[in-house]
């Protein structure tokens, strides 16, 4: 009976660290070949494999994103990326029969990779270009980090314990970094943060180096300053951090 009380204790053990441990990935590879003139489409996300709650959250999330850049055709109500690829084509089509001789092949090309990873933290960042006529495309990179215990992905206020001194700190830095003076407003130099207040951008992951904070194209810049990045090295902001997250 010991014995068995004891083999029952580490079957519970293993089930509980693949719930919310070690993940296994493969890459999901997609391109579109419907047809020649079709837009050129081209995807390449980590894939979770398994099938516990973090996997399925990972890969939803992942999911979610892809189909939200690729959705042109409002008749499709895409579900999977290979839907969102087809709502894609069709809205190229769609633009092709009104302006014929101006319009350019369109390109997609989403490209996903692990940036950090610890025992509580995963961290996916996510590019994509997408361009769709006009002068130039548009590149953007999304953070996605989850929580490896609750098998879920995090809203960015609950990375932090004190959200409002990270903030703070975070412009000194930024200040610092791009020569901004302390007693002048944060766009003194060509910045377009709303309202004239300095904000955090809309993406924040964890790397190997630190938190990045990555503002994309027109967030607080023009399209020809590219993305503005800031890391802020997790020694100097530990303090701020959620109490869940030990980097």
């Amino acid at each position: 009976m010991k014995r068995n009380i004891t083999y029952l204790f580490f079957l519970a053990l293993i089930v509980s660290c693949q719930d919310s441990g070690n993940i296994t990935f493969e890459a999901l590879t997609l391109a579109n070949t419907k047809c020649q003139e079709c837009p050129e489409v081209s995807i390449e996300v980590p894939n979770a494999l398994g099938n516990n709650k973090l996997a399925k959250s990972i890969n939803r999330a992942l999911q979610e994103e892809v189909i939200s850049k690729l959705t042109f055709d409002d008749e499709i109500n895409a579900e999977t990326i290979q839907e969102a690829i087809e709502s894609f084509t069709n809205g190229y089509f769609e633009l092709k029969k009104i302006y014929p001789d101006e319009t350019i092949g369109w390109q997609a090309k989403i490209n996903g990779m692990i940036t950090y990873e610890d025992n509580e933290l995963l961290t996916i960042e996510l590019q994509s270009y997408l361009f769709t006529g006009g002068a130039h495309g548009y590149g953007s990179t999304n953070f996605l980090n989850f929580s490896k215990k609750r098998g879920k992905e995090m809203d960015d206020w609950e990375l932090f314990k004190d959200k409002e001194g990270f903030e703070q700190y975070a412009e000194t830095q930024f200040r610092l970094q791009h020569n901004i003076p302390v007693n002048k407003p944060i766009n003194s130099t060509g910045f377009m943060f709303e309202k004239d207040h300095f904000y955090l951008p809309e993406n924040i992951g964890f790397t190997e180096k630190g938190i990045k904070l990555l503002y994309n194209q027109y967030e607080v810049a023009s399209y020809a300053d590219g993305p503005i990045e800031l890391t802020l090295p997790y020694k100097d902001i530990q303090k701020f951090l959620s109490g869940n997250i030990k980097t």
